[in-house]
């Protein structure tokens, strides 16, 4: 890795941190998925400083160069991200069809008592 790719990438992992700072310090970004993204940081911080442990870990998975071993986790990574917002997707779109029914027979609750009151 030459020096200037080096720099790129620690670069890249604090920018990362500070964004994810400034994310939860303003409440854009919830503090459950706030280690998910200073960890992900963390790892390119890790490969950009110790490259033998990419080069080790591109070995390991029997792939060619370092940067397949990147794109190969990058794209794990993204898939499990997706996985994780559809599992979110459903439980919210089940909390949402609930609430909607449970307000539907509490306005049919207010309407007849409201009915046997006028009358």
């Amino acid at each position: 890795m030459t020096l200037h790719q080096k720099i790129f990438a620690i670069i890249a992992a604090l920018s990362i941190f500070i964004a994810i700072i400034y994310l939860v310090k303003h409440g854009n970004l919830r503090e459950e998925y706030a280690w998910l993204w200073l960890l992900t940081g963390f790892g390119i911080f890790l490969l950009a400083i110790w490259y033998k442990g990419l080069l080790m870990l591109t070995y390991l998975i029997g792939a060619v160069a370092p940067t397949t071993t990147l794109f190969i986790f990058a794209i794990f990574f993204l898939v499990l991200i997706a996985l994780h917002f559809a599992v979110k997707i459903s439980k919210l779109t089940n909390q949402v069809k609930n609430l909607a029914q449970k307000l539907s027979l509490l306005e049919t609750q207010i309407n007849k008592m409201g009915k046997i009151n006028d009358k």
